[in-house]
């Protein structure tokens, strides 16, 4: 298993390599950036490591401080690096406006966000929390993503456009899951606070809210603007404030 995740690494990696030299060769100014950003490493660990740094840090101190948590994670637990690797593939099959792999990887602030959020969950599960905090806040600063390190989320994951998103402690969400921009999920004030759980597959559209002790069920979809306080089923559409479902599969009572 773990051989099999390393050669989709290094064929992820040579594919991203082979679209940066096309690019280099095209664009000669673009290209003298993209030597420093991929072609002067040897991995895609190396190469998202210093991204990560770079996006994060403004300094050369913190660039390499960023730089070096995330070499330690990635080194740590390899099957985040496998992780990544399915996101950044999941944006190019889930978004028509991209066609490649170097794209997303450079420029949409989600991806970043989201694997920098895979290096804070890895220190705050190895007693370093208070980096792992220092993660969450310069990734809410510097991308306005706010997602709290004891959350768990799977691969495959896209976060579009990404600005306003914040997702809090406990949150539970599945592999394959969208969400767009100014989506908050979170505790609610219900005693003893729970966190949601999302499941696999689902939609969460601009702007929705999610909190409490609920459970969205595998392929739901969560319409724009949403406010969920309750269980939304197996492939039911939720819409509105309050939510009401809509689109069920099946009885809205079979969760």
């Amino acid at each position: 298993m773990a051989e099999a995740a390393m050669m989709a690494s290094e064929t992820l990696w040579q594919k991203i390599r082979d679209e940066a030299q096309r690019t280099a060769a095209a664009d000669a100014i673009f290209g003298k950036a993209l030597v420093g950003l991929i072609l002067v490493h040897d991995d895609f660990t190396a190469a998202l490591s210093d991204l990560i740094g770079r996006r994060l840090g403004d300094s050369e101190v913190e660039r390499a401080r960023f730089t070096t948590f995330s070499r330690d994670a990635f080194n740590g637990q390899p099957d985040l690096i496998e992780a990544a690797g399915r996101d950044l593939q999941a944006i190019v099959l889930g978004d028509p406006a991209i066609s490649g792999v170097l794209a997303p990887l450079l420029h949409l602030k989600g991806y970043v966000a989201l694997q920098a959020w895979r290096v804070s969950n890895w220190l705050w599960h190895h007693d370093r929390g208070d980096a792992a905090l220092l993660f969450q806040n310069e990734t809410s600063n510097v991308l306005q993503v706010s997602i709290h390190p004891s959350a768990s989320l799977g691969s495959s994951v896209y976060l579009d456009h990404a600005t306003g998103i914040v997702i809090g402690a406990d949150v539970v969400i599945g592999d394959e899951v969208t969400m767009l921009q100014n989506v908050s999920i979170g505790r609610g004030t219900e005693l003893p606070a729970r966190s949601p759980r999302i499941g696999r597959g689902v939609f969460i559209g601009s702007g929705a809210t999610i909190l409490g002790n609920v459970r969205i069920g595998d392929f739901a979809k969560i319409g724009a603007d949403t406010v969920v306080t309750s269980d939304v089923p197996r492939g039911c559409t939720a819409i509105g404030n309050p939510a009401r479902l809509t689109n069920c599969p099946e009885p809205a009572s079979a969760a």
